[in-house]
């Protein structure tokens, strides 16, 4: 991982200095993590962009003892924290979040949760306060509610999470709606209609699997979407699985809304597309889920964030069925679910990991319920040694076993995991990270950007 991520800029706080963080207590905090409890109590709604030039080594005692160089470019910030009514730039438990770039800027795009709807920055902004250009998903930057504050769903969210580029469009997983809802990309009008959908018939329908059961295109609490390569890659969250399509499907029906009933080329996770079981309704197993959420595509293999099975799977592709993952991040054993807070964590411990994204040729892994970020600075490699497994080689279960961290954003070193390391917000401090995207901006480099969801903020970072 290369050195130098620093936030910088605070947008949604008004004056930058902000106070005490009214933070939900971590067992409230868990449960709003976890489908389908509510959102986090917490009352932050700001948006946090930065960059700055590298700095690595020094003697500073109060530094993460391995950070990859992730630090903030100046003195910690003490958050007084705005109201969480709707405005054109706060935001309420942000789950999602997609840097896009467009034309030589790059899009900052919020998938602002509690609020139940997007905002949309055209650009990284250049100081704090900015407010948002779009709103998508409510008739104003001032409306809050599912269904476009009782407007309804045809143009309202309900819990957007998951966002990604495919083409000419914009697709956001409308999780609590069991749907994919599709957006013209050019977001160049104030509370743009849907132009696809996925996972519904129309955009009136909001049932789960339709209101029966799962079939190879129904959904229930989608909230991972990723569109790569020509394929897309969906965590269908309640039905405990991820869907894969090659290539999109083609909108059909009435007014050319909806992506019909064609069903997914690929389905892991389940034994076949009407089961919906966790873990397959036995014990954990490398073909298996529980909670997947995030995915990403590093150095050839798809990696699912597993948050209930407390790990990473990954498949080398393609993928062309369901079959088990080749490599395991997480847990010694694919069989393991171990959980244990309150201990030293270490680098390889993750804890309810929703967030994961590919970063400068390596891999980042939001752990969730450690309120930090995981660095890995080349792709994670098969050589944790665990009960029965050689460093280096397959595990007894058929599944390699992933190397440790070899870096820390949000705490001050690997074995501590309290939210906003239990002394308050700053701009290096994280509670409960839930989303994340990175790109390559023309202005500042490589650009990362995390959900912050308990602190009410998104954090965009920036590399040198």
């Amino acid at each position: 991982m290369a050195r130098g991520w620093r936030p910088l800029r605070v947008l949604g706080a008004p004056g930058g200095a902000l106070g005490a963080l009214a933070a939900a207590s971590p067992a409230a905090l868990s449960a709003a993590a976890l489908p389908p409890a509510g959102l986090p109590a917490a009352t932050v709604g700001s948006v946090t962009v930065g960059w700055a030039s590298a700095v690595t080594g020094g003697s500073d005692s109060s530094r993460p003892v391995a950070d990859g160089g992730w630090l903030p470019a100046g003195p910690g910030l003490d958050l007084a924290l705005p109201s969480a009514a709707a405005t054109p730039s706060t935001l309420y438990a942000p789950r999602g979040v997609l840097l896009d770039p467009v034309a030589g800027r790059t899009r900052v795009i919020a998938a602002d949760t509690g609020n139940h709807r997007l905002l949309v920055w055209p650009d990284l902004p250049d100081g704090d306060g900015a407010d948002a250009a779009v709103v998508i998903g409510q008739p104003g930057p001032w409306s809050e509610g599912p269904q476009a504050g009782g407007r309804g769903p045809e143009r309202g969210l309900h819990l957007p999470t998951g966002l990604t580029r495919a083409g000419d469009l914009l697709l956001v997983a409308d999780a609590w709606n069991h749907r994919v809802l599709g957006y013209d990309a050019a977001l160049d009008v104030e509370d743009p209609e849907p132009v696809w959908v996925l996972g519904q018939d129309d955009l009136t329908g909001v049932a789960a699997n339709r209101g029966g059961d799962p079939d190879g295109s129904s959904l229930y609490w989608p909230f991972g979407v990723l569109w790569h390569d020509g394929w897309l890659w969906l965590a269908d969250t309640g039905n405990r699985r991820v869907l894969g399509w090659h290539g999109l499907p083609e909108t059909t029906g009435a007014a050319g809304i909806g992506a019909g009933r064609r069903a997914a080329d690929v389905v892991l996770g389940q034994p076949t597309a009407h089961d919906r079981a966790e873990n397959r309704g036995g014990e954990p197993a490398a073909d298996s889920f529980r909670w997947p959420h995030q995915l990403a595509v590093l150095d050839g293999v798809l990696w699912v964030a597993d948050a209930g099975n407390h790990r990473l799977l990954g498949w080398r592709l393609p993928v062309d069925g369901d079959r088990p993952a080749d490599l395991l991040l997480g847990q010694r054993s694919p069989t393991a679910a171990f959980e244990l807070p309150h201990v030293p964590q270490g680098p390889s411990r993750v804890r309810f990991p929703y967030a994961v994204v590919a970063a400068g040729g390596g891999l980042l892994v939001g752990d969730t319920a450690n309120n930090r970020v995981l660095g890995w600075s080349a792709p994670p490699s098969a050589s944790l040694p665990g009960p029965g497994v050689m460093a280096g080689t397959p595990a007894p279960e058929g599944i390699s076993v992933a190397s440790a961290a070899d870096a820390v954003l949000g705490q001050r070193d690997f074995d501590r995991a309290g939210e906003n390391r239990w002394t308050g917000v700053a701009a290096d401090t994280l509670c409960w990270p839930y989303g994340m995207s990175a790109a390559t901006d023309a202005r500042h480099g490589d650009v990362l950007a995390i959900a912050d969801s308990g602190n009410n903020r998104v954090v965009v970072w920036h590399r040198p």
